[in-house]
């Protein structure tokens, strides 16, 4: 180990404190420095005065550790009480106290970017501070061992843990374990990371005062131990170039100097106590180091290498300055340098081999027998090339005293000549003269090998080479990787020169497999001598070996190649070498980019999107993309939906050309493909202003293809509204549990996923007129209904009003919602309706839009559930017939009404296990139910709401009860499409007369008058209750098309019904519609004018009565009340007349209701049909056959001729009529059909 006088005395002392210094940092400004002390004081430095700046006061014990943030606004310090507090780092004045850990704080690190501050504890955990909050970040981490150091890392990605029994390495993101391993033998004391990241050096106790050296890729020991320290290492610090470490240690009061590449001490320092810290300036040129002694000294680094920087450099004035100095200080201060250190070398050196060659012969002049210079001058001439003087000044050299010096010149100088035996043999002697030193005669085999290389004898000399490294275990690798890679630099150059271009790159490849971590060293210094023998340029050889090995792939066509040798080139170089290679480097990549460039827009015009990427990925490598390139490989990113990728290259884009839209459009699309739908619109939103401010007339007309966000909220907003215009008012949100009305709904909808995409979809005006937003719309607010029979105990809405129903305890109505809800949200919707708890009932305005919407919801519910309450699991066929659910009123429309059905036991398994998404396409259901309501098949699945048919559609519902008797009405609104006031408490024979008389004032259909039974306190002409429409209208007998004509024949053959049919039949055309007006019906009708009612007895209990009427056949009529002037109580005469009700289809014109029905067919948002206009009486086309008057006119005739039935009114007082009600349907015929005039009696007839 060599032997080093201390430097003893420093550049400046920093005295203050009244007790030991145990930490000490600086800041970025350079100029201050911030010290802790054993005095429970911080302390602010001026560097260059060494004036105390403040006094910093605040702990109450030993302060142990102190860290400043990179950007020096903070300063950090813990102290013997587990505290920490944080200081700004211009004023020193206390920002906030944390009481950190329970036991001593022995330090602290902030993380690169100074957001977290790790504090290490005597607690046996590290925690991790937010600076912004103070906060502590997550789980402390445990380190189930005391902490006695804690380093960031320079990218801030790892954190590293010296404890007293090992090392830890964390991820300081996800804060997982990436390494632990033992370390030091005993305590690991201290840590410092290189600043490149790929090394820690760590610091042992007094069991192992070494510094060892870490790779931070396999965390493997570098290299042996460093030795030197006979106790524990207190700090380690590291120069910032990354060339030189700085250790603090317990004895002989020493700080030491190493330089990091051969891990050699340079330097020692003293101080007059032990030493606790220690680091570098800024700058790196001082060491500031301190403890015991309660100072901080300054110490120079820069005066250790600048001697030998100063002859590099060719400055020889300050050169042999520093010597004089250096000799000054240690008389044994020497080098065994090849020339020594003398101007001649500073000369070889430089390359002035001229002025080297005159120094050296002024020394020869003057003393004649310096073997020394002639063996010097012997190296220049062979620099020179001079051989024969080379070999006469190693010749002379030798003569006068033979030594290795002599030696070596002459085999170098036989070699140049060409003389390979005799040169061998001088080396063989050469080694004679090493002493046997391992070192000189290593370091002499080198210098043969170059010599025999020099002279074209390759395969000797990496024999040489190759022995020397495999034959001597103890050899300087390092040197033989070095030598090997000149060689095959120089090899390289020759075959780049010859055209061998691939040859070439095999070379330098070679070359540069010599280096590895330890040739980050530098070899030019370390190597000099083969500077000074041979010219080497050891300072750029490796720079040499990367662009040669780079213009050989690109000359041989290997463009890939040569990319990616370029690319781990310029990762592998330092930021002063790059500014070195610059103007290399333009040219270089200018040259890859262009093809890469071409060939990367024909693959994306092809839509070759894999080569696109990696051929603009290329252009990107060269550090060639321009914003272009960016954008370019972005969009080939989106076409392979490479969401997040292509994210990046838009937003490197946009950073690289901030005034275009382009990056900011692209980041749109990005966003928006990885659902970051808020940012993708905040992304819009700011490419739309770059339109706006184009400063081209041409980009800002690109700005009206866009719509701005606001105005396809407005566009979704209206499509919101139409969905929900067909939905409850309010809907249970199956993912959540609440019930929702229609402005949490919308506001649900605002927040969501879906929204937040449409939104970020909706960018173009041509956007507004598809149909996406409303699909999106619709399937958003896709809502499951309920249809069930009421049960005991159901939930209702104060029951679930702002409450989770999820969370409601309970059986019965609760268990029965929470089933449904359970069951929407797997079946994938997330909005769901029970008319139990959903409609508030105190709201008299919501209810009449309920009971009046109910159709429509359950038409437009994307799927209607039917819970059977009274059908058990695994039940058979049948029990869905049996079900009390097919008795009721309001089921009838909730079945008939959706479009798709599911029927659910009551354990909620489905009907029959039938598991098809539509029961009302299952044939075996739909038959059962058929069967069970004795509505077709058809109308059960392609239900249709209007006035057709109408009749028949009060004989389906007839059978079925409502608990609230006025429901009897109301639950058929839907049905037939009406909208009617809803007025729960009146009569439900008010209720039924209302929606009959609708039905007939805007239908002007009459059959539904056709009824026998009880008549309506509303009106006489409807029945007072529904089950009056039970039994089928009777079916009259009719005559056949052959039996029409004979009639008609026969009439023609009668003048007198020729002239009065086509009156007849205009008369009943122009005859209106049935109407109703304020519970009085104004019928139309043919009028029979009673002669004779007489009574009839019976056995039965009906009363029966003889009826004569003008112009028609008698007839027997049976009544349960008797009428009124048969009363025996009282008696009174009234007038009587039958009427036939006018029916229009016996003009044989199509039905009105009918083709309204048929329209209302083709759209789903129907409207109930108006009522027909009094004014305006329809006239259709009739057939063709029927093409005349009189053949219409006679064909009536006939048809009127058939049985028909009759209404028998009886007149009241004021001139009104009211219908008298039968037990049986009354059935009149005219006696002869030819009698016409019987029939002209046509009327209006108001009836109460």
């Amino acid at each position: 180990m060599s032997y080093f006088i201390p430097i003893t005395i420093p550049l400046q002392e920093f005295n203050g404190h009244k007790d030991s210094i145990t930490a000490v940092a600086v800041f970025p400004d350079k100029r201050r420095m911030v010290t802790g002390s054993e005095d429970n004081t911080l302390r602010l430095w001026d560097l260059e005065t060494g004036v105390v700046l403040k006094k910093i006061k605040g702990h109450r014990d030993v302060v142990r550790a102190l860290a400043v943030s990179r950007d020096g606004q903070l300063i950090a310090s813990g102290d013997e009480s587990g505290n920490v507090i944080v200081w700004h780092g211009e004023t020193g004045e206390p920002l906030i106290i944390i009481e950190a850990h329970s036991e001593d704080i022995i330090s602290l690190d902030f993380s690169a970017h100074g957001t977290v501050l790790a504090t290490g504890s005597y607690e046996k955990m590290t925690k991790l501070w937010n600076t912004e909050t103070w906060e502590q970040q997550g789980d402390p981490i445990e380190c189930n061992a005391y902490v006695k150091c804690v380093r960031y890392s320079p990218s801030g990605e790892l954190l590293a843990i010296a404890t007293n029994d090992n090392i830890q390495i964390y991820n300081s993101g996800t804060r997982e374990r990436v390494a632990k391993f033992k370390g030091h033998k005993s305590w690991n004391l201290s840590l410092a990371w290189t600043p490149d990241g790929t090394g820690l050096l760590t610091g042992g106790c007094v069991d192992d005062p070494t510094i060892r050296e870490w790779n931070t890729t396999t965390w493997k020991q570098v290299g042996n131990p460093w030795t030197g320290h006979a106790d524990q290492i207190n700090a380690i610090a590291i120069h910032p170039a990354g060339t030189l470490v700085a250790s603090a240690s317990s004895n002989n009061t020493y700080t030491r100097l190493w330089q990091l590449s051969d891990r050699r001490i340079i330097a020692v320092f003293l101080h007059s106590s032990l030493i606790e810290c220690v680091t570098f300036s800024v700058d790196g040129n001082h060491i500031l180091s301190g403890g015991g002694d309660k100072k901080i000294s300054e110490w120079a680094t820069i005066a250790i290498t600048t001697a030998r920087d100063a002859y590099i450099d060719g400055d020889l004035c300050t050169d042999e300055k520093l010597l004089t100095q250096d000799i000054t200080t240690d008389a044994n201060n020497h080098t065994p340098y090849i020339l020594a250190i003398t101007t001649a070398r500073i000369a070889c050196v430089n390359g002035d081999l001229s002025t080297a060659e005159e120094l050296l012969t002024q020394d020869i002049n003057t003393n004649p027998n310096n073997h020394t210079s002639y063996a010097h001058r012997s190296f220049v001439m062979a620099r020179k090339n001079d051989w024969d003087r080379a070999l006469q000044d190693a010749t002379d050299s030798i003569n006068i005293e033979p030594t290795l010096t002599g030696y070596i010149s002459k085999g170098i100088a036989l070699c140049g000549t060409g003389r390979i035996p005799d040169a061998r043999a001088t080396f063989v002697v050469a080694s004679m003269y090493t002493d046997e030193d391992s070192e000189i005669l290593h370091f002499l085999l080198l210098i043969k090998a170059i010599a025999f290389f020099n002279a074209d004898q390759h395969d000797e000399a990496n024999l040489l080479l190759k022995e020397r490294t495999t034959g001597c275990p103890h050899a300087d690798t390092l040197a033989c990787r070095v030598v090997q890679a000149h060689l095959h630099v120089q090899l390289g150059i020759k075959a780049l020169g010859g055209a061998c271009h691939e040859e070439a790159a095999d070379h330098f490849t070679a070359a540069l497999d010599c280096r590895d971590s330890s040739s980050k060293s530098n070899i030019h210094e370390i190597y000099e001598d083969l500077v000074v023998l041979f010219g080497w340029d050891l300072k750029s050889l490796w720079l040499t070996a990367h662009q040669k090995r780079c213009d050989a792939l690109l000359l041989a066509g290997k463009l890939q190649d040569a990319v990616r040798s370029y690319r781990y080139m310029m990762d592998s170089v330092d930021e002063t070498t790059r500014a070195i290679c610059l103007e290399w480097s333009n040219a270089f990549t200018k040259k890859c980019s262009a093809p890469f460039l071409i060939g990367g827009d024909a693959a994306l015009a092809a839509s070759d999107f894999d080569r696109a990427i990696d051929l603009y990925s290329a252009v990107i490598d060269l550090d060639s993309g321009s914003h272009v390139v960016f954008a370019n490989r972005s969009r080939v990113k989106l076409g392979k939906r490479l969401w997040e990728e292509a994210l990046l290259d838009a937003q490197k884009a946009a950073e690289l050309n901030p005034s275009s839209h382009v990056g900011y459009e692209l980041t749109h699309t990005a966003l928006r493909g990885a659902q970051r739908y808020d940012e993708a619109i905040e992304a819009f939103k700011i490419m739309l202003s770059k339109l706006d401010d184009s400063p081209e007339a041409q980009t800002r007309d690109l700005r009206q293809q866009y719509v701005c966000p606001s105005e396809a909220e407005n566009a979704i907003q209206r499509a919101v509204w139409i969905v929900l215009e067909y939905a409850p008012l309010r809907l249970l949100n199956t993912f959540t549990g609440l019930l929702c009305d229609r402005a949490a709904q919308i506001y649900a909808f605002k927040t969501s996923a879906e929204y937040k995409e449409l939104l970020a979809f909706t960018t173009k005006h041509s956007d507004l007129e598809m149909d996406r937003i409303k699909e999106v719309a619709a399937a958003y607010f896709r809502c499951v209904l309920l249809s069930h029979r009421w049960e005991e105990t159901e939930v209702l809405l104060h029951d679930i009003q702002d409450k989770d129903v999820r969370e409601l305890n309970g059986l019965g109505g609760i268990a029965k919602l929470q089933s449904f809800c359970v069951v929407a949200r797997n079946s994938g919707y997330r909005w769901a309706w029970m008319d139990t708890c959903c409609i508030d009932k105190r709201s008299n305005t919501e209810l009449q839009e309920s009971v009046n919407s109910m159709f429509v919801w359950y038409r437009h519910s994307a799927l209607t559930i039917v819970y059977l309450c009274d059908v058990p699991p695994s039940s058979q066929a049948g029990a869905l017939a049996r079900s009390v659910w097919n008795q009721r009123g309001w089921t009838f429309q909730e079945f008939v009404a959706p479009k798709v059905v599911l029927f659910y036991q009551n354990d909620w398994s489905l009907y029959l296990d039938d598991r098809s998404p539509n029961h009302k396409e299952s044939p075996a259901i739909m038959k059962e139910l058929e069967n069970a309501t004795g509505i077709d098949a058809p109308a059960l699945i392609s239900f249709r709401p209007g006035m057709s048919n109408a009749r028949q559609r009060l004989q389906w519902a007839s059978s079925r009860v409502t608990t609230l008797q006025e429901d009897v009405a109301y639950s058929l609104f839907g049905i037939f499409g009406v909208h009617l006031p809803v007025i729960y408490g009146e009569k439900k024979q008010n209720a039924l007369g209302r929606l009959l008389q609708e039905i007939v004032a805007r239908s002007g259909d009459i059959t539904v008058l056709g009824w026998v039974g009880q008549p309506s306190e509303f009106n006489s002409c409807l029945p007072a209750y529904i089950t009056s429409y039970a039994p089928p209208p009777r079916a009259l007998p009719s005559l056949s098309e052959d039996q029409i004509q004979t009639t008609i024949s026969s009439l023609r053959e009668n003048p007198m019904v020729v002239d009065l049919a086509p009156e007849l039949y205009n008369r009943l055309d122009n005859t209106s519609a049935a109407r109703f007006a304020n519970c009085r019906l104004h019928l139309p009708c043919m009028v029979f004018r009673i002669t004779q009612v007489s009574l009839s007895y019976s056995t039965s209990q009906e009363t029966r009565y003889e009826v004569k009427a003008d112009g028609l056949d008698d007839l027997l009529i049976s009544t349960k009340k008797p009428i009124v002037q048969f009363l025996r109580t009282r008696p009174t005469q009234q007038t009587f007349m039958l009427v036939r009700p006018w029916d229009r289809s016996l003009l044989e014109s199509p039905d009105f209701a009918d083709l309204q029905d048929d329209t209302e067919s083709e759209r789903d948002d129907w409207t109930p049909p108006s009522s027909p206009s009094d004014d305006s009486p329809s006239r259709s086309v009739v057939n063709q056959e029927v093409d005349d008057l009189e053949s219409r006119a006679l064909r009536l005739v006939v048809r009127l001729g058939q049985p028909f039935g009759a209404f028998l009114l009886a007149r009241l007082r004021g001139g009104e009529y009211k219908r008298v009600a039968s037990d049986r349907d009354i059935i009149a015929q005219v006696k002869d059909v030819a009698s016409v005039r019987d029939l002209m009696d046509v009327k209006t007839i108001e009836i109460l």
